[in-house]
């Protein structure tokens, strides 16, 4: 696919994550070149060997460098985020690097900027994240910048630390106690969340169809089914086979004991796998308003989970990035 986008290079926030790597691959297949920045070049090894991507080593906070860089491209697409934290750290990643990628795209006289934010941003929310998330999209909408926001539910796919996490814990657990067993998701596939970041910063479809995309606009990335908490985690034991297929008994929590076990955790070594601010944050549904567009609006006809889950949770499942990331290496004459 040729680039006809007034868009000739993209600087890449986060793009050694998750959503990123996809980013990345979408990004060559339209012939985009795209700098990854990145503090450890090591972070970005599954996408250095992508035809069209730069690593650029570049700590993200450091304002100076952050404006260098930025004026060598005509697009910033930002995906910093943290899941845990203070309300420093949320502050640090959510509202002052905005702030920083503001200050950055207005003096290297670069306008065009996405921004991945949250579903269940709001000055008012129940969690320190959801709001520090309201708060960063203020200050990027209250810049000078041509602006896309997209507020993506839990993302899913091959490598997530979402369905996959709740596969791995039924293989040794006996039950599964769960806080917020009712919250209920939206979840949208990676693949999908991606692509809309891309089409929505080329202004077409990967088909290479015209969107009309505002110069100021958010979306909610959601895919087409809502889950209570507890119908995802019994959806991903019985994909991954545990307890013969059956995945594990789920035990709801009570409120008491979901702060408890939110208080251990936190103590716990290494990232906590659930925290109280994510306790908070199961206070709400976190499914599309219908008061802003969706991906269908971006050209999207996003994937349902039980079709793409069993691709990478079952026994025989070898698709998703690691296959798509594959599969582009090869066609470009790398490994």
């Amino acid at each position: 696919m040729t680039n006809h986008s007034p868009i000739k290079s993209v600087l890449l926030l986060g793009g050694s994550g998750f959503v990123g790597r996809h980013v990345c691959a979408k990004l060559a297949q339209a012939q985009v070149p795209v700098t990854v920045a990145t503090r450890r070049l090591t972070h970005a090894r599954a996408v250095q060997t992508l035809p069209l991507v730069t690593l650029a080593p570049l700590n993200v906070h450091d304002e100076v460098a952050l404006t260098r860089c930025v004026a060598d491209h005509s697009a910033v697409v930002n995906l910093v985020a943290v899941l845990h934290g203070n309300q420093d750290a949320f502050e640090h990643a959510h509202v002052q690097l905005p702030e920083k990628i503001a200050r950055a795209c207005a003096a290297a006289n670069v306008r065009r900027l996405v921004h991945v934010s949250a579903l269940g941003a709001a000055l008012d929310a129940p969690s320190m994240y959801q709001r520090s998330k309201a708060r960063g999209e203020a200050v990027l909408q209250s810049a000078n910048l041509a602006l896309t926001v997209l507020r993506p539910s839990v993302v899913f796919g091959a490598e997530d630390q979402f369905l996959n996490l709740f596969a791995r814990l039924q293989r040794f657990l006996p039950v599964m106690p769960l806080a917020g067993a009712n919250t209920r998701f939206q979840p949208v596939w990676v693949e999908d969340l991606a692509q809309g970041i891309v089409n929505s910063l080329l202004r077409r479809t990967a088909s290479g169809e015209r969107l009309q995309v505002g110069s100021d606009q958010t979306f909610e990335a959601c895919g087409p089914g809502v889950f209570t908490l507890r119908q995802l985690v019994q959806l991903a034991g019985r994909l991954s086979g545990a307890n013969a297929g059956q995945g594990r008994p789920v035990l709801a929590l009570p409120a008491a004991l979901a702060q408890l076990q939110a208080t251990v955790m936190e103590m716990l070594p290494g990232a906590p796998l659930m925290s109280r601010d994510n306790l908070a944050s199961l206070q709400v549904d976190n499914i599309a308003t219908g008061r802003l567009p969706g991906l269908d609006a971006l050209g999207i006809a996003t994937a349902a989970l039980e079709a793409v889950a069993p691709g990478y949770l079952g026994a025989g499942g070898a698709s998703g990035p690691r296959s798509n990331l594959l599969a582009m290496r090869t066609s470009a004459g790398r490994f």
